[in-house]
């Protein structure tokens, strides 16, 4: 307390101060030539942050990388979902209705919670908002093609189930059929190992070749075919089949071919359950666009599970009550 504040060394100084005299800062020692209170004017004013360098902005790719959604699981828990189908069987589409109704909130029980590949979805969904003179193009998607032969394009979606408010993650990829057909023709592989941490595989089969005669039992022994190729490339953490029939707006099964379906699936290892969705419905009589989608879902993710009751009401009965009447029949 006896000694002047500016002689203090702790003291950070801004500028020459009134009554400290030129001698009492002689002491202070000097680094590389310049004084500490130098020093410290040049950081006096300075910004605190760092200017960002860019803009946040999407991601350039509309589909994400093996890279990023290992990434994506390294944070938090992701399922995911596996698709399989011959072209023109409607992968792409199922896709794009799933996204269609969860981004207008039209996905009863689920509703959006974040995406990683807005840019992906919105990709494959543009052809579904080009609409002529207010009739619906003749062509919801397109034919899905890969920049890199090898690489598979994954979308992500980030969902709220409203039942329990439990949010889940899946991942989904967009591939060409020509790769599934590559698998069914010669065993090729090696571009789907991704697929074997799958939990839930979807097998995606054309609907209007099971109802014609004359496509229907090419259809059948593909389909086999594609559950014996599954079966052996993911035979260490078999995952949960559906069979996912396109294409209901055309009216439901026979029991003739379902029957025949079911066949054919006892004769693997991998049971399967079958779902009929309608992506697009053309005749909306029969059923609306994105039947069945919930329910694959939900098949896919699981249901929530019902609610234990905590305190269970009972109904007091006449002449049961255990303190008054023990051992009153003796």
């Amino acid at each position: 307390m006896e000694r002047e504040p500016a002689t203090c060394e702790n003291r950070v100084s801004v500028g020459p101060l009134a009554g400290a005299s030129p001698s009492s800062f002689g002491n202070t020692p000097k680094v590389g030539g310049v004084d500490e209170g130098e020093e410290q004017n040049q950081t006096i004013g300075a910004p605190v942050l760092e200017s960002t360098e860019y803009a946040p902005a999407f991601p350039s790719s509309t589909t994400l990388g093996l890279e990023v959604v290992n990434r994506l699981m390294r944070s938090r828990y992701v399922t995911g979902i596996g698709i399989l189908g011959e072209s023109n069987s409607g992968k792409t589409a199922c896709l794009v209705s799933l996204y269609l109704l969860v981004s207008n909130g039209l996905l009863n029980g689920w509703t959006f919670a974040d995406s990683a590949s807005l840019t992906g979805f919105e990709d494959i969904a543009r052809a579904a908002r080009v609409w002529n003179d207010g009739q619906p193009p003749d062509q919801i998607t397109l034919h899905t093609e890969m920049a890199d032969d090898r690489q598979p394009g994954l979308l992500h979606l980030r969902l709220k189930r409203k039942s329990d408010g439990k949010r889940v993650d899946i991942t989904l990829p967009d591939l060409p059929g020509e790769w599934t057909e590559a698998l069914i023709k010669s065993s090729r592989s090696d571009r789907l190992e991704f697929m074997k941490t799958a939990e839930a595989m979807w097998l995606v089969v054309d609907g209007k070749a099971l109802r014609e005669l004359t496509t229907r039992q090419g259809a059948i022994t593909r389909l086999g075919e594609l559950l014996g190729r599954l079966e052996e490339m993911t035979k260490e953490c078999p995952p949960k089949v559906l069979v996912v029939v396109t294409y209901r707006d055309k009216g439901a099964l026979d029991r003739s071919i379902r029957d025949r379906l079911e066949a054919e699936i006892g004769k693997r290892a991998l049971s399967a359950e079958i779902v009929e969705v309608a992506p697009v419905a053309d005749n909306e009589e029969a059923c609306k666009s994105g039947f069945g989608i919930e329910a694959l879902l939900d098949a896919s993710v699981g249901v929530a599970p019902a609610a234990a009751e905590f305190w269970t009401s009972t109904t007091p009965v006449a002449g049961v009550r255990a303190y008054l009447g023990y051992r009153r029949d003796r």
